[in-house]
């Protein structure tokens, strides 16, 4: 069980009993090197005390344009250890997103890498109101402070000792990071996920998982997904190592496991697909690992299988958990002997909430549901952001009071889920917004990529509504990521198992699926090549 009282204290707590319990012991492994807990400690105590003696007012938010980089790791611990919330920025997104989560943080404090450097002067144009700019990879920031006279800038020579920070008390609902995340008016909304949040996160999962100093954890997520607070305050809290790779490394997670000697790891299930694709799911190819975790996206059964051909000593968890929900609240561990018969549509269940989270599914009329009745899924507890920064109309949209429950509040998750009895798991079965209506009929767009991944054997299958209609959709699009396969026999074998107006019209085969900015397969882009017909290669077959 969670010790509330501890969950309360700030996330930097265990990164500094670490660097006393552990100094000697590598903290981060990045560019070919590890850098002990010790290490990692001064440098985001000194970058602390920085912030601190700048004291530019405003919000108390740092934002850390930096990536994959030690200063990335450092910036956000300084900003934390300074009282602040960090703001993650990424130097791979387009400018104007970046442009615009800058701005709408409000944040004005900002740390570079040397990497990002080269975007300062996209970034600032526009920015009117002065910022202090922190470069530690820069000793001397008097260029960049003549090009941008409006800012204050501090380079390497001129940061702070560690030993002038000076601790701050931190309400418990204080911001720990002011994560952006899509919206559906295009623009991001800033989730506000607060110590309290974050600490319960770590404190139970630390307990679940048996995280120990003699840990090395993987980081396949960039900062701007929060699954990245998951690797870094699980790892840093326990003494663990968290190791990051490089984008090429990525591209050879084979090498990266096996190098890295890695214990535990954690990726969206898109990325296994992928080492499934590049044949790095052989047999006995990862006996180091004794846990894999996974989340993000739905996960397939025949992945698992194939994770488990190639990890025999690990334990394989799926976990779920929007954003809103701090990183994961539920979660549901692979047992090969009656894991399969608890799956639906060749999905892994999502299992059951942690301790102290509260789980509710509800009809279109917010009516709980009775049975085994699929519905949407509400949840509640600890864990549960306080809503969207500065924006109090979203707020109240997806944070809600349910009939007969009092002025508890809930998060709307927009998740379809279903529990099939008293004792048997919640399973998941696709997004809202993934049900749509062809010719009158509801369809679950999920059950139709379900039935074509057993098909036809491969685990890349994205269905879609297309083209859409004020009515939902005339009909369904396929997507199959293959460099070759014969579509005909696959849509009679789908005539013969699914009704005719949910048999996809036409099936498009891509070597490779765009990914989105957290790993997982984008749909958005998928949709936009639905837009360019005659630039996509398909097969049509007539009803």
């Amino acid at each position: 069980m969670i010790d509330l009282n501890k969950a309360a204290r700030p996330v930097w707590a265990g990164l500094l009993d670490s660097a006393r319990m552990f100094s000697e012991r590598s903290a981060i492994q990045i560019d070919g090197r590890e850098i002990t807990y010790r290490e990692l400690a001064e440098k985001a105590l000194s970058l602390a005390a920085t912030l601190q003696a700048a004291n530019p007012g405003g919000e108390p938010l740092t934002a850390v344009f930096a990536y994959r980089s030690e200063t990335s790791f450092v910036a956000l611990l300084g900003a934390l250890l300074a009282g602040n919330g960090y703001v993650p920025l990424n130097r791979t997104f387009p400018i104007e997103r970046t442009q615009f989560m800058l701005a709408r943080s409000m944040a004005r404090t900002l740390v570079v890498d040397r990497a990002s450097e080269p975007q300062l002067e996209s970034l600032l144009k526009g920015v009117l109101s002065s910022l202090v700019i922190v470069c530690p990879d820069q000793a001397d920031v008097r260029v960049l402070a003549a090009h941008f006279p409006v800012h204050r800038f501090i380079g390497a020579n001129d940061l702070a000792p560690a030993e002038k920070w000076r601790s701050v008390t931190v309400s418990r609902d204080a911001i720990a990071y002011l994560l952006f995340t899509s919206g559906s008016t295009g623009q991001p909304k800033g989730v506000m996920v607060s110590h309290a949040n974050l600490r319960h996160y770590v404190e139970y999962v630390s307990k679940r998982y048996q995280v120990t100093s003699a840990d090395r954890m993987s980081q396949t997520f960039d900062m701007t997904f929060d699954l990245s607070a998951h690797d870094m305050f699980v790892a840093w809290e326990n003494g663990a190592c968290l190791c990051c790779p490089s984008q090429k490394q990525l591209i050879n997670p084979r090498a990266y496991i096996t190098n890295t000697r890695l214990s535990i790891w954690f990726s969206v299930p898109s990325t296994a697909v992928f080492m499934r694709r590049l044949g790095v799911l052989e047999r006995d190819m990862y006996p180091g690992l004794r846990l894999s975790l996974f989340c993000g996206e739905a996960l397939p059964v025949e992945m698992v299988r194939e994770w488990r051909r190639a990890a025999p000593n690990s334990v394989i968890e799926n976990i779920y958990g929007p954003t809103e929900l701090t990183i994961a609240c539920t979660a549901y561990r692979w047992e090969d002997s009656h894991s399969p018969d608890e799956c639906e549509q060749g999905l892994v269940p999502i299992g059951e909430p942690f301790p102290h989270m509260e789980a509710v599914i509800v009809d279109e009329e917010m009516q709980e549901v009775k049975g085994d009745r699929a519905g949407e899924l509400l949840m509640t507890g600890p864990q549960m952001c306080a809503g969207y920064w500065q924006d109090e109309e979203k707020t109240k949209r997806a944070f809600t009071t349910l009939p007969g429950r009092g002025s508890k509040v809930f998060y709307r998750t927009g998740d379809r889920v279903r529990r099939g009895g008293p004792d048997k798991p919640l399973t998941y079965l696709g997004r809202l917004d993934s049900q749509i209506k062809i010719l009158g009929h509801r369809v679950e767009l999920g059950e139709v990529e379900a039935v074509v991944r057993e098909t036809c054997g491969l685990d890349a299958v994205v269905a879609l509504g297309w083209p859409l209609t004020e009515r939902g959709a005339d009909g369904i699009e396929l997507f199959i990521q293959s460099d070759g396969f014969d579509t005909k026999p696959l849509l009679q074998k789908l005539k013969s198992r699914l009704p005719a107006y949910m048999v996809p019209r036409n099936v498009r085969l891509l070597s490779h699926f765009p990914l989105n900015s957290n790993g997982k397969f984008d749909r958005t882009e998928l949709r936009q090549k639905l837009r360019n017909l005659d630039s996509e290669v398909f097969v049509p077959h007539s009803k």
